[in-house]
């Protein structure tokens, strides 16, 4: 039985065809979450974590990633309960989430 191109081909399927952030998980939270994001390809990625006054709290990702799947853990274990923001910025693209730390 023939197949489609690239179907069946396992290569194929482990290649993201866009950038995406995933929503935190679990949230809400406590102390740690896990933030996830794919790339279609090598690029400069940043992952920061900001209060609800627009604050930076935390940067997890600043530099170069390959190509895939990628999950970062956020401790949170220093703050405050309440309301975060994640952005992910890479080129041409930039993407906000909304995660919740209840103590």
């Amino acid at each position: 039985k023939d197949l489609a191109p690239g179907i069946g081909d396992p290569q194929e399927h482990d290649i993201p065809d866009e950038l995406s952030l995933r929503n935190a998980y679990p949230n809400p939270f406590n102390p740690t979450t896990s933030i996830s994001y794919t790339l279609p390809e090598a690029s400069k990625v940043t992952l920061s974590v900001f209060d609800i006054k627009g604050r930076q709290v935390a940067e997890l990702v600043n530099g170069w990633r390959d190509m895939g799947v990628h999950e970062v853990t956020f401790d949170a274990s220093h703050l405050a309960s309440g309301v975060y923001l994640y952005r992910l910025n890479a080129p041409n693209y930039s993407a906000v989430g909304k995660m919740v730390l209840m103590k």
